[in-house]
């Protein structure tokens, strides 16, 4: 069958030709070879995903025909409502597709408009299921692997259902409800003037008066911490307000308003808007089902938490790793299959040669409490070893530390292999779960309470797990005990996060990562607070 067009673009010479090619074309080419064809084509021929729905659709609109007015008005009425999500309108831009549809005047306008629906709704659908960044290209540490759902099967799942399937795409956790009201609640601040003046002071404390403790008790009662109050003096309900805000914001509860807890007074709603905004999009790239049973730790907290059916059933205090390069606990999400019993510390090859290598050097002898190994596992003798011969890059030798109380995994570790050799295990060093915020570690998750957690794990699979636990340890023998049905884990980083009752959290940015987050979301179009859309 001859096709004649007057110029016929490049873009749209090259599909006439496949279709011509494809079976079943001559029957239907008069119907496809239209103005609204050609420009819908040209337009669609920029994304694989969306001309291969118009090409298997044989070019029928899902948008522009006199039939699609609720398909469009359930888009648009979405579209309208981006910015509740903390998203970038403007890649969606209802405003522009609705004038789009007011100033068509030709089969060739209509046949771009047809294309910039779907590109939107594409991109809309994508953006809510999977996150607006790719976490990987935003901060090294976040290895969060994020599912993608195919585009041709978000268009079909559109075309049968498009409230259901508009209605679908946010999280389906809780939480991100509630990070969405939130963002609300702080826009609506910002408009209103936030919570008041800051507070004029380095420290306030119980019998502390004058202007700087006005401001204070003006700002809880702003933030709702106290009721209304015409008090003067730092009194009991200014330091019982002072303590639950402390609580909130993962400071010592102690009722003092120091330096640390004014500082996070005095932030105002926009920094928390960011925190929350930042918060969402990792709502959107954790996606997955978390699992019935799974375990929590939350680096920002400092905390491990193990959640059953959405209830937090057992909390321990956490030490993250070192707010350095190459020390900072990543994220991700793992399984939990094993814990070891009175383990060895197979010491990092990092450590090895970063740290214990130079100290050799000086002293053979130094960190002692070592076995020095080599490639066939078997001990050296350090006095047969010259270590000023080596460096950190052929360094021929492994550190090993035998189970012992002063092990540097403590009595127990708990396994979830992975690429980045991190766990989560007990330590020696009890003091640094007492501080405020603890990060020590070389990445590596610290438990407080590392035997309670055991015990928790194991009371799913024996009705005696201090028992079974016990017994292993008083062996003394290093011990391998598999979990018969394995925990997800979920290493997180929130920095805002509601919790039980529903009240929002805040905690401080402690890799700095939320910073990166938000500054890489405004470069691709969030706008903070209420004027966007």
């Amino acid at each position: 069958m001859a096709l004649r067009f007057r110029r016929p673009m490049p873009a749209v010479a090259a599909l006439l030709f496949t279709l011509a090619l494809a079976p079943g074309f001559a029957a239907v080419a008069e119907a496809q070879v239209t103005p609204f064809t050609r420009s819908l084509s040209e337009a669609a021929s920029r994304d694989e995903a969306i001309a291969a729905f118009y090409r298997d659709r044989g070019y029928r609109p899902l948008w522009t025909g006199a039939e699609d007015s609720a398909r469009r008005e359930a888009l648009l009425s979405a579209l309208s409502r981006a910015a509740d999500h903390g998203l970038p309108v403007q890649r969606y831009d209802a405003a522009a597709l609705i004038a789009g549809f007011r100033a068509a005047a030709t089969e060739g306008d209509r046949g771009r408009l047809e294309v910039a629906m779907t590109r939107a709704l594409v991109s809309y659908a994508h953006d809510l299921q999977s996150g607006v960044l790719e976490p990987g290209k935003v901060d090294p540490g976040i290895k969060r692997e994020v599912e993608k759902q195919d585009p041709l099967l978000n268009l079909a799942a559109f075309e049968r259902d498009p409230a259901g399937f508009l209605k679908s795409l946010p999280p389906k956790d809780p939480e991100y409800a509630r990070l969405v009201k939130e963002k609300i609640r702080l826009e609506r601040l910002m408009l209103s003037g936030g919570w008041g003046p800051e507070v004029p002071a380095t420290k306030l404390e119980p019998g502390a008066g004058g202007p700087a403790l006005v401001a204070l008790r003006d700002r809880l009662m702003a933030m709702g911490y106290l009721d209304r109050s015409a008090t003067s003096v730092y009194d009991e309900r200014i330091r019982a307000a002072v303590a639950a805000f402390q609580l909130d914001h993962g400071l010592e509860a102690d009722g003092v308003a120091g330096q640390g807890t004014l500082a996070e007074i005095n932030i105002p709603p926009q920094e928390r808007l960011k925190s929350v905004l930042v918060a969402m999009e990792r709502e959107r790239w954790m996606g997955r089902d978390l699992g019935r049973r799974h375990i929590w730790v939350n680096l920002t907290d400092f905390r491990t938490r193990i959640v059953d059916e959405g209830k937090v059933t057992f909390e321990t205090r956490s030490v993250i790793g070192k707010d350095v390069p190459d020390m900072r606990s990543p994220e991700f999400s793992d399984q939990m299959d094993y814990m070891v019993i009175n383990p060895s510390w197979n010491v990092p090859r990092s450590i090895t040669t970063k740290e214990y290598l130079p100290l050799m050097q000086r002293n053979p002898n130094a960190a002692s409490h070592l076995v020095l190994v080599d490639r066939n596992g078997r001990a050296v003798n350090r006095g047969a070893v010259n270590f000023n011969a080596y460096n950190a890059r052929n360094f021929p030798f492994s550190m090993r530390q035998p189970p012992s109380d002063g092990n540097a995994l403590g009595l127990v570790k708990f396994m979830f292999p992975n690429q980045w050799n991190i766990y989560l295990h007990d330590t020696p060093s009890k003091s640094l779960f007492d501080r405020e915020a603890r990060a020590f570690s070389h990445g590596c998750i610290r438990l407080a309470d590392p035997f309670d957690f055991a015990y928790a794990l194991l009371a799913a699979q024996t009705d005696d797990p201090e028992g079974l636990f016990q017994g292993h340890l008083r062996s003394g023998k290093e011990t391998v005990v598999r979990l018969d049905q394995p925990v997800p884990v979920h290493l997180v980083y929130f920095t805002a996060y509601s919790s039980a009752k529903g009240k929002m959290n805040y905690r401080r940015d402690v890799y700095g990562r939320d910073g990166v987050i938000y500054e890489a979301l405004t470069a691709a179009g969030v706008v903070l607070g209420p004027l966007q859309g």
